[in-house]
């Protein structure tokens, strides 16, 4: 496979986070946290192309932020859809027809190391589809609909899944066409390939590629940057 693209979606309202601007244009190091994301894809030898799906009114504001960082590998700015499946659809179909190995990432995980995607780049490209997860710390409970417990699955068998996720392109684009026809929908796309009867593969990531949901979250971002930055100084 030749090509690899990234769709990277930033569609949401972020309405946890409170406040007028969305989580993706909130600063993080005097720069957006959708730049953050999208820089991890600019500067990643193996990604040749990224679409950015963003709300349709915000395509214009997206692609002023895309020519401001010079980020030449933004090739496609979309319009989302009402949910983040629908939003994905869309980012596939400005890569149509030529999508070899799709990359799906959130546009609020900014801090995606590039050993990370690699790592999951190659276990998408040998078993079709990957995506990165971390081990449960904590124990989980399953409960009914009043809050009583249903059951205690075993936590060594439970991952919290993130993204990238990675896909060949005859893996994912007709399972998402199929789950657009039938009205299935999932809360990731690796969802939506298992529901089309495909294995995915986890590879372990890492528990410092959050996604940025509440202001909690930024906060914790901001320090792992600057612990980062610190060790990068510290090295030299």
């Amino acid at each position: 496979m030749s090509k690899v693209a990234a769709v990277v979606v930033a569609a949401g309202l972020g309405s946890r986070m409170g406040g007028d601007l969305a989580k993706q244009y909130l600063l993080l190091d005097n720069r957006p946290v959708l730049v953050h994301t999208l820089e991890v894809f600019e500067k990643c030898p193996a990604i040749q192309e990224v679409v950015l799906v963003v709300k349709k009114d915000e395509i214009t504001r997206n692609q002023e932020i895309v020519q401001r960082y010079d980020l030449q590998k933004v090739k496609h700015v979309v319009g989302g859809g009402h949910e983040r499946q629908n939003s994905v659809f869309n980012g596939l179909k400005a890569l149509l027809p030529d999508g070899a190995l799709v990359v799906v990432h959130d546009g609020v995980r900014p801090l995606l190391t590039e050993e990370k995607l690699l790592a999951v780049l190659e276990a998408g490209r040998e078993y079709g589809a990957a995506v990165l997860g971390t081990p449960v710390k904590e124990t989980i409970k399953q409960a009914d609909k009043n809050s009583f417990v249903l059951n205690t699955p075993p936590r060594e068998s439970l991952w919290s899944i993130q993204t990238p996720q990675v896909f060949h392109w005859e893996v994912l684009w007709p399972a998402m066409q199929k789950a657009m026809v039938c009205g299935f929908s999932s809360t990731d796309d690796a969802g939506i390939v298992e529901w089309d009867g495909k294995k995915v593969k986890i590879v372990e990531g890492d528990y410092e590629n959050i996604k940025i949901t509440t202001p909690v979250d930024l906060e914790i971002a901001r320090m792992i940057l600057e612990r980062r930055k610190n060790e990068g100084r510290n090295r030299l």
